[in-house]
């Protein structure tokens, strides 16, 4: 995430019974994750964390792809978490090269490509080999969302 904003984030992380538990509390709008097992760091805005601690509740019942995507639609039409707000940002950083080292995604609920002119074939390839081009992922759906790779910083995959 840019470097104005690391120093006042909140870290936090979870416990065995997936609570949260704050390992720095921060005076600004995001709040980070340190390194997962699945090997990202993880930041997201701090309006975001009912999201966030459900997503995690889900995921360590076993949920994943559409399974986990059809509990977060119902969360949401159910009033148990809020909607992502349109044009917010999650920062990940991954450190291994099988991956997207450095990624923003921007939340674009509901949004379809042809309304904002955006591609949709995937960048991932290209990305790992440090030269990905943004691209939106799941258009139309709640977690449609723009990825951004960022190229050509210490932390992003090298040019190969």
């Amino acid at each position: 995430m840019p470097v104005e904003l690391h120093a006042d984030a909140t870290v936090f992380t979870y416990d065995e019974n997936i609570e949260r538990v704050i390992l720095r509390a921060g005076t600004n709008h995001v709040e980070c994750q340190p390194k997962h097992a699945d090997g990202y760091t993880r930041c997201t805005p701090t309006a975001s964390s009912q999201r966030t601690d459900f997503i995690a509740r889900m995921t360590a019942q076993g949920l994943a792809d559409e399974e986990l995507q059809s509990a977060i639609d119902q969360a949401e039409s159910d009033g148990l978490i809020p909607p992502q707000e349109f044009g917010s940002l999650r920062y990940y950083l991954y450190e291994e090269n099988d991956q997207i080292n450095l990624l923003w995604v921007v939340a674009l609920p509901y949004a379809l490509s042809e309304n904002l002119g955006m591609p949709t074939a995937s960048q991932r390839a290209n990305a790992i080999a440090g030269i990905g081009l943004p691209w939106m992922m799941l258009e139309g759906t709640s977690d449609a969302h723009l990825m951004i790779p960022i190229n050509a910083t210490q932390l992003s995959n090298a040019i190969r």
